[in-house]
């Protein structure tokens, strides 16, 4: 077992979707980075975007953290492994604070804060109100069972008076007064957010953090959180394969967990991007979620397709998600149709609407190396586009909850290689079952 350090955390928990905790979260992290601190970052659910914004700003990766897919233990481990040599975790939730699974708190944001008997700073949007925001915070703090709310960050304040106004009335700690300021905000588009890299960086929100927030009494909180349980040691593998991962402007979705259980199952991580470069010489390749359909035009005249198709042939373990998933198959259809790497039998197109947005459970079925039958896949969809399939098509999974590719059939596969509409959250048992694949086609 592995002796766990008392680590200080804080929760950024939100009223609803939309009360700007991401915006406060970040700055919470900048103004607490640019102050000196080491502060590992999280994000509550299954996102992707929100941890890249996370991770420019900490210089440290973000990881999510969702009961759902990683389990009480997956959890509390990832936040104890991540948060070694940090000074203080800052986590951001999810949508509102009691918002969970099929209307409970599983998977909610106040979930994850028992797991981590971890404080909230709850953000609550004041526009259009003043004393009725208190009749907010208080409905808030005397819902929950067992998640502490520590203080309240008032965000979008209008003016000094509307802040007077507020404070006549506070049932709980103010923790700050942040006013409306709309340069701070991220555009956004059909998956979400603008991911970090295609934004410039600003010191605004940091700074505006700064000067409306009590950071100390933030800080007060999360070092009063108590000190967790010890988590399993595990050890890891040495490195026995290469196992490529499309990483570029094209493909950007992927936890970061799931490439910590590759590599502790032996495999040496290998970035490259399909767009730019040559297939490297790898036993298995990763392709996640992101963008192809924006950057269809340059993945057709990549040698990427071409090269995957050849190691597809040849029996390469390929697994893909989503976004990867629309590149391995023949076409995508966005305002034409563009060739894509032609692995698996379908054609893909975007609908300009959303397809699939939730939680998916399922089991593998068989026909994969990697993919055990009977053994169990969880993750998330959140999909603008379609896959249409030959007739004799097969599929790797069943889904008990999703949509999948077709009526809850998922991982459609040729040789050893699929493609799922699923992000797959993985398990160790997974990581180990790639990786052995990986090494006997090595062997072959």
């Amino acid at each position: 077992m592995i002796n766990v350090p008392h680590i200080p955390r804080i929760v950024i928990a939100g009223t609803h979707s939309g009360c700007g905790k991401t915006t406060i979260a970040r700055g919470i992290m900048d103004a607490l980075t640019r102050r000196g601190l080491r502060v590992q970052p999280f994000k509550v659910g299954p996102d992707f975007i929100d941890p890249t914004h996370h991770t420019a700003i900490c210089g440290r990766s973000s990881r999510n953290l969702d009961p759902f897919m990683m389990g009480r233990d997956g959890v509390v481990e990832s936040f104890v492994r991540a948060s070694r040599g940090a000074d203080i975790a800052v986590i951001e939730g999810v949508m509102g604070m009691y918002d969970g699974l099929m209307g409970s708190d599983h998977a909610s944001t106040a979930h994850v804060m028992r797991l981590l008997q971890a404080p909230a700073a709850l953000v609550v949007d004041v526009r259009g109100m003043s004393r009725s925001a208190n009749a907010v915070v208080r409905g808030f703090c005397e819902f929950g069972d067992g998640a502490e709310i520590a203080g309240v960050i008032y965000n979008r304040v209008g003016s000094p008076r509307h802040r007077e106004m507020i404070e006549e009335s506070l049932v709980a700690r103010p923790f700050g007064f942040v006013p409306r300021d709309e340069e701070c905000a991220i555009e956004s588009r059909h998956l979400g957010l603008r991911m970090a890299h295609e934004i410039e960086k600003s010191q605004c929100i940091g700074d505006l953090i700064e000067n409306s927030c009590d950071l100390d009494a933030m800080l007060e909180a999360a070092r009063a959180a108590p000190v967790l349980p010890d988590i399993p040691d595990r050890q890891a593998m040495p490195e026995s394969v290469r196992i490529g991962v499309a990483r570029d402007e094209a493909f950007c979705f992927y936890y970061q967990d799931n490439l910590d259980s590759l590599a502790l199952a032996g495999a040496e991580i290998v970035p490259f991007s399909p767009i730019h470069d040559p297939l490297p010489e790898i036993d298995a390749l990763y392709l996640g979620g992101g963008y192809p359909e924006l950057h269809a035009a340059g993945l057709e005249r990549s040698a990427f397709g071409a090269a995957a198709r050849k190691a597809a042939d040849d029996g390469m373990p390929i697994y893909a998600e989503c976004g990867g998933l629309l590149a391995l198959a023949e076409s995508i259809r966005t305002d034409r149709e563009y060739g894509m790497a032609g692995i698996l039998p379908a054609r893909a197109r975007m609908t300009g609407r959303i397809q699939a947005l939730g939680y998916s459970d399922g089991e593998w079925t068989g026909g994969l190396s990697f993919g055990r039958p009977g053994s169990r896949i969880l993750g998330h969809e959140f999909h603008y586009s379609c896959v249409e399939c030959t007739n004799d098509a097969r599929f790797s999974i069943r889904l008990a909850r999703g949509s999948g590719i077709s009526e809850g059939l998922d991982g459609l596969y040729v040789h050893q290689a699929a493609g799922t509409y699923t992000h797959a959250y993985f398990s160790p048992e997974f990581a180990r079952a790639f990786v052995s694949s990986a090494a006997a086609y090595t062997k072959s």
